[in-house]
């Protein structure tokens, strides 16, 4: 469905796919309306009025879409190829060049078929044309290229004469060459009205703007009269504006004597069908002849006299005038040599000439004289080629050469060989029987031998039911593989069970389903029926007899089982008691429930765990106490025991409290050193299982200062007031006093230095300044005894060697022995 964009322009106008189908559908309403008022003025667009309103029409319709040709009367595969023109243009890549296989852009040149639409790049084309002009001379010119060839539309092979080659480019009416690219505009269109002649003519012109493909079918209205010229003129479309009034043509047919019967159509009438009575062209015979055909010819002579009076016309059955004598005029001989002027009633003799005139074979001419009829059968021998080709021959020329070899090709039917005589090649078809097993496997083939496969077997095969009322044909073959029809009849066997009827069913093949019935014979062993369905005869595997025999594929066979138990329910208590419950009739009696016993025992504690079973009853007793058949107690005593103790009870199951443990326990102390070995104390209180748990030895743990606990072993965590002594010093390490390590931890400056501290402290600083002057003099003399020592390498210079004094000789040793002096002194006093 087609509709309109108006250009912002108001140039151009393309179709849209997407557009509004609202907007399509108030244009198509539009259309129709005036077209409704164009039927209803008294004025019609004739084609005699149609110059002057050409103009109008033009400019009124400038920019519109013409969309009225949607309407139901018209071409509708040409309005749909326009479409299709117009949605590949206004798409994006739509169109693609067959010639070099890329998108055509909105600014590229184009050209375009006038056959088929199709679209190209100029080049493209021009480089196409030069190429398939070049090919064609090439091949068929002697002179090349002295020849006009035309080329080819490389899509319809529509022919152009080579100086239609394109030379520019033009847009889709050819008003407007190199029309510039417009957004506004259809691509490679001008905008203008299209004016192109409706194709086929009817003396209008296209009211579309510039646009590619076919014009549409013309939407004038047109004032026509119908196809016979019987009816009035009335309104239509210019496109559609052939009709037909229904009405019989009765035009007067070639016969002149019927007229047409056939409804109001175009062009000349039908020939007659009826047929009469036809004169032959003589004259002499009248027959019953198609109207259509009237003249005919008898098979008689002629026989009028001819103008020589002295011969009759030999012509067959004529029309005109009989004509001249044939023997009349110039006459030669038989052989044309010679010409003379005899009456007709003479016959030309012969010339005494050879004969000369060509032989039946086309080869040799005749040697006779000039003679009268035929000339002989042409005898000269010559050498003659075999049909097949194989061998030659001297022999008449009127007599055909064949061989004895016998063709050994296969025909077409692929099966038999030729094996006719001196084959030249064109085996003809094989006139053998085909004789091959058709698919039905009941026929054979009765057609003529042939290659492929058979035709399907033509004959056809009843399939009947059971009772043979109801029958279907098919194709013989598939009478195994088709079911049977369905018969509406009952079936009309006998019951094979027990009962006196069975249930109607329809007409089958095969045995009889099974019967559904109740059984309802007696059961044995009590009074009921069985409720079964029928089991008289059911379909059983069959077992093998012996181990001799090989197994094949299951048999089964039809025998009758016994019927099943009873299982109608009856109430019945179990075994100990507990409950009443529904039992099958062919297991009624005590039954055991599968519960536990649950009488309590002679322990008290536990109950008897057997499944469900008979105890003897003693009368005026406790139905919950066990009896002789339960089971003894034999488990071990399961009471509570105190806290604190895991040891079980050494006793059986009884009755009271259990003794008191006297079991030995091992059990590390509290500093999980030792192992003590003590009686379960189950009965003590809790100061007391402390001190059982206690080895008695000082706590080895140590203590937040370093020092070892002083209590005995205990649980819990130790005290960390510490109470051992500590010696402290004063601050230069001479005066020294104990104290608690509690009281050294919490307290400071509980040791001071006094007077004689501090005169001890100054003349230590005293020694070290002056044992600090020694050590830097000592390395100030080194380093001056080192810069006299050096000279140039180039000077000699005789050293002169100096007496060293007693401090330079050991200074290093006396340096030595005052640093460890002072070091002593040091450290005494720390």
């Amino acid at each position: 469905m087609l509709a309109p964009i108006r250009c912002r322009s108001h140039r151009c106008v393309c179709f849209s796919a997407g557009s509004s189908q609202s907007r399509f559908e108030e244009i198509r309403k539009s259309d129709r309306a005036a077209a409704q008022r164009l039927a209803t003025e008294p004025y019609s667009s004739s084609s005699e009025d149609e110059d002057e309103d050409e103009d109008d029409v033009k400019r009124k319709r400038k920019c519109s879409v013409y969309l009225s040709v949607c309407s139901g009367d018209t071409d509708v595969r040409l309005l749909e190829k326009t479409r299709h023109y117009l949605h590949e243009v206004c798409q994006s890549g739509g169109v693609t060049c067959l010639i070099c296989i890329a998108s055509v852009r909105r600014t590229q040149p184009v050209w375009s078929c006038v056959a088929c639409y199709c679209i190209f790049h100029i080049t493209c084309i021009q480089k196409w044309a030069k190429d398939s002009i070049f090919l064609v001379s090439s091949v068929t010119d002697e002179d090349f290229g002295k020849k006009d060839h035309p080329w080819p539309c490389p899509k319809c092979r529509y022919e152009y004469s080579p100086h239609q080659t394109p030379t520019r480019y033009y847009c889709y009416c050819g008003k407007e060459a190199e029309p510039a690219p417009d957004p506004w505009l259809l691509p490679h269109s001008c905008g203008q009205v299209c004016e192109r002649e409706f194709k086929p003519s009817c003396g209008h012109r296209c009211l579309l703007l510039c646009h590619p493909g076919p014009c549409p079918p013309c939407p004038k209205m047109v004032s026509v009269s119908c196809l016979c010229g019987k009816s009035s003129r009335v309104p239509r479309r210019c496109s559609a504006k052939a009709w037909s009034c229904a009405q019989t043509c009765r035009r007067t047919l070639p016969c002149q004597i019927h007229t047409c019967a056939n409804t109001c159509h175009a062009g000349d009438c039908a020939p007659c069908p009826r047929v009469s009575l036809q004169m032959c062209a003589c004259g002499r015979q009248r027959t019953e002849r198609p109207c259509a055909s009237p003249e005919w010819h008898c098979d008689q002579v002629c026989g009028h006299p001819l103008s020589c009076g002295n011969h009759t016309c030999e012509r067959v059955c004529h029309t005109g005038v009989c004509g001249e004598c044939p023997r009349a005029g110039n006459r030669s001989c038989s052989c044309g040599k010679t010409k003379s002027v005899l009456p007709c009633t003479v016959d030309v003799p012969t010339c005494g000439d050879t004969c000369g005139k060509k032989l039946d074979c086309g080869l040799h001419t005749c040697s006779m004289r000039c003679h009268r009829g035929a000339c002989e059968t042409c005898r000269q021998e010559v050498e003659k080629t075999c049909r097949c080709g194989r061998y030659s021959k001297l022999m008449p020329c009127h007599k055909e050469y064949l061989c004895e070899s016998k063709c050994n090709k296969t025909r077409a039917c692929s099966r038999h060989q030729c094996k006719r005589k001196c084959c030249p090649g064109n085996c003809p078809p094989c006139d053998m029987g085909c004789g091959r097993m058709l698919g039905c496997r009941n026929h054979k083939c009765p057609s003529v031998c042939h290659q492929g496969s058979c035709y399907p077997c033509p004959e056809m095969v009843e399939v009947r039911c059971d009772c043979g009322s109801t029958m279907i044909s098919v194709p013989c073959g598939r009478e195994k593989s088709t079911k049977p029809p369905r018969c509406k009849e009952l079936c009309r066997y006998p019951p094979s069970c027990h009962h006196s009827s069975q249930e109607q069913h329809r007409c089958h093949f095969g045995p009889c389903p099974p019967c559904k019935q109740p059984c309802q014979r007696p059961l044995a062993g009590c009074v009921h029926l069985c409720p079964a369905p029928c089991h008289d005869q059911v379909l059983v595997k069959a077992l093998l007899a012996g181990p001799w025999e090989q197994p094949s594929t299951p048999a089964f066979v039809r025998m009758a089982l016994p019927c099943p138990s009873c299982m109608v329910p009856i109430p019945t208590a179990c075994l100990g008691e507990h409950e009443v419950s529904p039992v099958p009739c062919h297991t009624r009696g005590p039954f055991s429930c599968g519960r536990s016993c649950g009488r309590n025992l002679a322990c008290g504690n536990h109950t008897c765990i057997l499944e469900c079973h008979h105890v003897t009853a003693v009368p005026n007793s406790d139905k919950t106490k066990a009896g002789q058949e339960c089971e003894q107690c034999e488990e071990g005593c399961s009471k509570p025991r105190p806290a604190g103790c895991t040891h079980p009870c050494a006793l059986a199951c009884h009755l009271g409290n259990c003794p008191p443990c006297r079991l030995m326990v091992r059990q590390r102390c509290h500093c999980k050193i030792s192992s003590l070995y003590i009686e379960c104390f189950t009965s003590a209180d809790e100061q007391g299982k402390q001190l059982l748990s206690s080895c008695q030895n000082q706590c080895p743990k140590q203590l937040g200062c370093g020092h070892r606990c002083k209590l005995l072993c205990h649980p819990g965590e130790c005290d960390q007031s510490c109470s051992q002594r500590v010696k402290v010093k004063c601050p230069c390490k001479r005066i020294k006093k104990e104290f608690p390590c509690s009281r050294v931890r919490s307290e400071n400056d509980l040791v001071v230095c006094d007077e004689t501290c501090r005169e001890l402290q100054k003349k230590h600083a005293e020694v070290t300044y002056t044992l600090t002057l020694c050590v830097f003099q000592a390395e100030l003399e080194a380093f001056e005894k080192r810069q006299k020592g050096r000279r140039k390498k180039n000077r000699k210079v005789t050293e002169m060697e100096t007496e060293e004094g007693v401090w330079h000789r050991y200074k290093l040793h006396l340096l030595l022995a005052i640093c460890g002096i002072l070091l002593a002194v040091a450290a005494f006093y720390n």
